[in-house]
């Protein structure tokens, strides 16, 4: 889970990092036909496929502006830690619409996890926090001058579809993280669907707030959270499966397959708009050697959470300390949570904290995802 810079805090960093971001210019001069990617995305600007465009600095797509990425474009970010990401900013958009046969892929020059810092997608809809109007702010995590959040839960920051997002999430420190795909206050007007993120240093996909929808979302070899839920989130999810492989074994303290919080971090119990959301048909696989994972699905912090469908289990010698976890030292899941779950492999059906007394359905009839939403990925599942 990461810890986002709140609004006030935001206000002051402005000052700080706003220069940084206006004064950058797109490397390779900034035409369209330039194959370098960086800086300020200025004005409308389409990426052709069969072009070898190379991601090489942070990459900001300014309010007003939409970023066009054809179907079987593969954009390479330079391994650059958290000195390379795509940012779409508040009123910004990208149209990533791939097709099954012609996927668009996020990749890297060196394969490897943590060598560049993802996508990140900012949006206008509702966040938590304290503004008694329901409309608050907060700055983004990779760069506090960057805001995120505001009063539109139907707004449209573009499409991800038929997208691949691989090794990413590069560290900022101890506390905060890239992920492979960041959704920050994304209003329900966008189209989240057909995403594989695959082999990333932090978690997968996180959602910081906002009412954003995503359906058959594919997590392989996320080293945190596969699924991560935040800051008033209240979208529905369909069809996420996530993978860890035998002889996977990074390792970070609080491995999850679901972790999901109310507000930011339980810091803030008293903020509206608190996270409410729904996952529908759910597959969560562990079987990283090594690798134990606090808990399969971990609800809590004042999150409300209805999970319907999961199928949630550890193979060979993997393990997870919880099947299903409702509570916490800083809150837990409120009473209106509904988990209906099947164990599989080696995990304990009967391990469940519920301490919200929550409605807990255990039994052997779910099924999960449905994993040939997947085959266009080629992954043998």
């Amino acid at each position: 889970m990461k810890k986002s810079i709140l609004t006030f805090i935001a206000a002051v960093a402005i000052a700080i990092t706003s220069c940084e971001t206006d004064d950058i210019t797109i490397v390779g001069g900034g035409t369209d036909d330039s194959l370098n990617l960086a800086g300020n995305i200025t004005a409308n600007r389409t990426l052709t496929a069969g072009n070898a465009y190379v991601l090489n600095g942070p990459m900001f797509i300014k309010d007003g502006v939409t970023l066009t990425i054809e179907a079987g474009t593969t954009i390479t970010a330079q391994a650059g830690g958290t000195d390379v990401y795509l940012l779409v900013e508040r009123g910004g958009r990208i149209i990533a619409d791939g097709t099954a046969t012609a996927p668009i892929r996020f990749t890297s020059s060196s394969r490897v996890p943590a060598a560049w810092g993802g996508v990140i997608i900012n949006g206008n809809a509702f966040i938590s926090g304290q503004n008694p109007q329901g409309q608050n702010e907060a700055g983004t995590e990779v760069n506090a001058g960057i805001l995120f959040g505001g009063n539109n839960d139907t707004e449209d920051s573009g499409i991800l579809d038929h997208v691949i997002i691989e090794y990413t999430g590069a560290r900022i420190d101890g506390s905060a993280e890239h992920n492979g795909l960041t959704l920050n206050g994304v209003g329900s007007g966008t189209t989240l669907s057909n995403i594989w993120i695959a082999n990333g240093d932090d978690d997968a996909i996180e959602f910081f707030g906002g009412s954003v929808n995503a359906t058959n979302i594919f997590v392989l070899n996320a080293k945190d959270d596969m699924f991560d839920f935040t800051q008033g989130y209240r979208g529905t999810c369909t069809n996420l499966y996530g993978v860890r492989e035998p002889g996977y074994t990074a390792v970070t303290s609080d491995p999850r397959g679901i972790e999901a919080d109310g507000n930011l971090d339980g810091n803030s119990p008293s903020d509206n708009t608190q996270s409410d959301f729904t996952v529908n048909d759910l597959t969560i696989v562990n079987s990283g050697n090594n690798v134990e994972f606090s808990d399969l699905i971990k609800v809590r912090r004042g999150a409300t959470a209805t999970i319907n469908n999961a199928l949630a289990g550890t193979f060979g010698t993997a393990t997870a300390l919880d099947f299903i976890d409702l509570e916490d030292s800083r809150g837990n899941a409120t009473a209106a949570t509904v988990v209906n779950a099947t164990a599989n492999g080696t995990a304990d059906g009967a391990d469940v904290k519920n301490g919200p007394n929550a409605t807990v359905s255990v039994t052997t009839a779910n099924t999960g995802a449905d994993a040939s939403a997947f085959n266009w990925t080629g992954y043998s599942f």
